[in-house]
């Protein structure tokens, strides 16, 4: 509607009116002293900060919540981080490398205009102006569901899933999917073992030349007439190198050039860690289907089904990282695992998934007296009690799920009476309720996660 309208002309007053006496109404008593106090928390909270330099405060890694520490031990942790991986060296000049990476950046997108692969507009859109930019700086975000703190460092694909997807996990869903098969097609025994291996510092192993000759072998290998949708090979190579030589950061006051692998915040890191990676887990993925045996990874989580004995497959484990010595896997093997965020079991030859809840997790939820629109509110246990049918393959863990939601959303202000939604109703399912139905509950279970 243009604001020379006439309705225009006339709503907008009355709207400003309306927002004017909404603002200047004096809050209910009750409102007004939470108000009061929760200000008077902020706000000796804030002296406290001022007062204790020592005292730093981050967002906490895969979490919603806060840490507060102390700001010398994870200076500390930062930079053993620095050393032990090696990847990072400091910039001896002392001079800032903006300028720099944008005379990089220029040449690549004019290399990429010449060549037809991008427009005129495009590249002037991608071209940033020094004087508006700023380099990134290093900070670290707290591994608080790690029993040691350890530290996530960060800075602030479309083909390689196609190439991919058979031994990619996605998320929890596809893990259970591919668990079930498994168990339909009878392969999962009373012996069947289950191995998680953890790829340490994945996004900052990655050698340089190493990473880009991998890249280079994947592109010849699923590039169709040498080209990805418009660029070439020569054309991604270029943006590749550009991205990698001019990772620059500023932490402590001093400038830092990355070195191996890339970014934490990145999403070309991602893709090229998942390149590297699935050139050097391509015996391991061979190993696994010559047995009949699930091989997944989900990032740097890898995880694999086994009926061999332990000593077989940890020789076979051992001969992948002496291929390349800069992956090292975190190996661990048992019949029940957390992995992702679902617990995984082998009772006696039985499937059983359930949800994992990592012990620093907090019952949150968005609030229900948060200002958000009630068809959100009412979507919220909605989706929750979705997932929870989809990842638990039997009811009684399905019903301890549904409890602890039911629990979450009160402690989140949902009165009793919101949260019997529509869940059941719409699928029919009424009966999970009223009684323990195992057969209806897997009939759900399958056609939610089918």
């Amino acid at each position: 509607m243009s604001i020379t309208d006439e309705r225009a002309k006339q709503a907008f007053p009355e709207l400003e009116q309306m927002i004017h006496d909404l603002y200047s109404k004096p809050l209910p008593v009750k409102l007004y002293r939470r108000a009061r106090r929760e200000y008077r928390k902020v706000k000796h909270l804030q002296k406290l900060l001022n007062r204790r330099p020592d005292i730093i405060i981050r967002r906490i890694d895969k979490g919603e919540g806060f840490y507060f520490g102390n700001k010398s031990i994870m200076e500390y942790n930062t930079e053993e981080y620095m050393n032990k991986t090696e990847a990072y060296q400091e910039v001896t000049t002392g001079r800032c490398p903006l300028s720099d990476i944008l005379r990089s950046t220029e040449a690549v997108l004019d290399y990429l205009l010449k060549k037809k692969a991008i427009s005129k507009a495009q590249r002037d859109k991608l071209l940033s102006n020094v004087n508006t930019l700023e380099l990134a700086h290093l900070y670290t975000l707290p591994k608080v569901h790690k029993p040691d703190i350890s530290i996530r460092p960060i800075i602030s694909a479309p083909i390689y899933l196609q190439v991919a997807q058979d031994t990619t996990f996605i998320n929890s869903i596809d893990v259970v999917l591919i668990l079930e098969k498994y168990t339909t097609d009878g392969y999962l025994k009373p012996t069947t073992k289950f191995i998680t291996g953890d790829v340490e510092n994945l996004y900052t192993m990655i050698p340089r030349e190493g990473g880009i000759n991998a890249l280079i072998r994947f592109l010849d290998k699923c590039s169709k007439y040498r080209k990805i949708g418009p660029f070439n090979i020569d054309m991604i190579l270029k943006m590749a190198r550009l991205i990698l030589d001019t990772n620059y950061f500023a932490y402590k006051n001093e400038y830092y050039h990355q070195k191996r692998g890339g970014a934490m915040g990145s999403v070309f890191t991602q893709v090229f860690a998942n390149i590297y990676m699935l050139e050097w887990e391509q015996d391991l993925i061979r190993y696994q289907a010559s047995k009949h045996e699930i091989y997944g990874r989900y990032v740097d989580d890898i995880f694999m089904t086994t009926n061999e004995p332990f000593e077989e497959l940890i020789k076979k484990l051992e001969e992948a990282q002496q291929k390349d010595n800069n992956i090292k896997i975190k190996s661990t093997i048992n019949d029940t695992f957390y992995f992702l965020d679902i617990t995984i079991t082998n009772a006696n030859g039985q499937l059983k998934t359930s949800i994992y809840h990592k012990p620093t997790a907090d019952p949150y939820f968005l609030p229900y007296t948060s200002d958000h629109p009630h068809r959100i509110h009412r979507n919220i246990p909605y989706t929750a009690l979705i997932r929870a049918a989809r990842l638990c393959n039997n009811l009684h863990d399905f019903h301890m799920e549904r409890l602890r939601i039911k629990v979450s959303l009160l402690l989140n202000n949902y009165p009793p009476k919101f949260i019997k939604n529509q869940f059941f109703q719409v699928n029919k399912a009424d009966i999970l309720i009223k009684r323990f139905d195992e057969k209806t509950y897997h009939q759900l279970h399958y056609k939610l996660l089918y």
